[in-house]
């Protein structure tokens, strides 16, 4: 084991977990649950996300367990909506409970008016509603209004959002399909017998064993990793405590960008720790995966130098590509297209990949066109020359 931790030992080890080194053999909502879902606030963002970390997946995978129910999108993790297996989205969205909480308290367009509201009772009315039949959130809102009509139903359907774990219905988030956001219970969604079944949150016992597995699950997708990187991922507080009970491994790595003092890091005793000199194929990954968010300090995924090309004034993190573990570069297919004609895949290196690279970036740039255009008659990848890139 090393003495020291480099970030070189955490990239790889990340990729690992990740299913990014190698693509898990097995099916897709393996890897949804091992990674505690994905995010998801846009409908094609896991496709691609699994695609790179699944041998031989197909869109219709995933579109088939939205059908069955063995996956949904919700709002759970640093309250942003993610893909997760059906048991997650009855344990999740307790386990974070207290983050929508605060938010409705102290959210800037909506907090005020919340804060002269009974919650318990528009909870119980948002819940009829949506259970009587799934509702699309303008409508949510509007009869919700019905009851509270001093208050905007926008603000209405937000408070719900917040205190109900409320699910996106299909066909919304279904491959090649479309629908307006349509929401209802997790409960009600899922059935009485997975519901009945979910850990009971309200014994303190049994909480306090799922914020340690929460823990446990984190590390195993993506540590070694500090309480700050666990709050980062998970948007929690106060995780110090939960930590403390655990018997963890204790690991000293580098320390981050402009400090002096190592870092200790957490972690399972039998996660892999890969050699920093493993070969790490190209990957591309989809706007918002978070294995760019999970953590507090994230230069084991994306360099110091490169950061800034991803920021934006609204915070939108675009879909990306590695290069020998690390963020390398920005891609994009249109997606307002029409079935038919040519469909390219634009990819745009920061900075000039070596020959080698960008014939393995162009191959496999090549399988995620094929995967996300299925439909066009002719399929391109066009790798930007990066002195034509704009990285402003």
């Amino acid at each position: 084991m090393p003495d020291l931790l480099t970030r070189a030992h955490l990239n790889r080890a990340l990729l690992a977990r990740q299913h990014l080194l190698e693509r898990h053999p097995g099916p897709a909502v393996e890897v949804v649950d091992h990674l505690v879902g994905l995010q998801a606030q846009n409908a094609w963002s896991p496709y691609v996300g699994l695609w790179s970390r699944v041998e031989g997946f197909r869109t219709d995978e995933l579109g088939d367990a939205f059908w069955d129910r063995s996956v949904t999108r919700i709002a759970v993790m640093r309250s942003t909506i993610h893909l997760v297996t059906a048991a997650d989205a009855l344990l999740l969205p307790g386990l974070i409970a207290l983050l929508h909480a605060k938010d409705l308290r102290v959210n800037a367009q909506h907090g005020a008016a919340l804060r002269t509201l009974d919650l318990t009772e528009l909870t119980a009315a948002a819940r009829a509603l949506v259970e009587e039949e799934p509702r699309v959130t303008t409508a949510l809102g509007r009869l919700l209004g019905q009851r509270w009509p001093d208050v905007a139903p926008s603000t209405l359907a937000y408070a719900a959002r917040g205190t109900l774990p409320l699910v996106q219905v299909p066909p919304r988030g279904v491959w090649g399909r479309s629908g307006a956001t349509t929401w209802t219970t997790a409960w009600a969604w899922l059935g009485p017998e997975l519901t009945a079944a979910a850990p009971d949150l309200t014994d303190p016992q049994v909480l306090a064993a799922e914020q340690e597995r929460l823990v446990l699950r984190y590390l195993a997708a993506f540590g070694p990793a500090s309480v700050a990187d666990l709050q980062n991922w998970s948007g929690l507080t106060g995780m110090r405590a939960v930590v403390d009970r655990l018997d963890l491994v204790r690991y000293r790595a580098e320390p981050s960008p402009g400090a002096v003092r190592e870092r200790e890091l957490l972690d399972l005793p039998d996660a892999p720790l890969p050699d920093p000199g493993v070969p790490a194929p190209p990957r591309f990954l989809p706007d918002y995966d978070n294995v760019l968010l999970g953590h507090a300090d994230r230069t084991r995924i994306i360099s110091a130098e490169h950061r800034p090309y991803l920021a934006s004034p609204n915070g939108v993190i675009p879909a990306t590509f590695l290069l020998d573990g690390r963020v390398a570069g920005t891609w994009d297919v249109p997606r307002d297209r029409k079935v038919g004609g040519t469909v390219t895949l634009t990819v745009r290196p920061f900075a000039r990949p070596t020959a080698a690279q960008r014939d393995a970036l162009h191959t496999e740039a090549e399988g995620l066109v094929d995967l996300m255009a299925a439909e066009a008659d002719e399929r391109r990848v066009v790798v930007v020359d990066p002195d034509q890139v704009d990285q402003d």
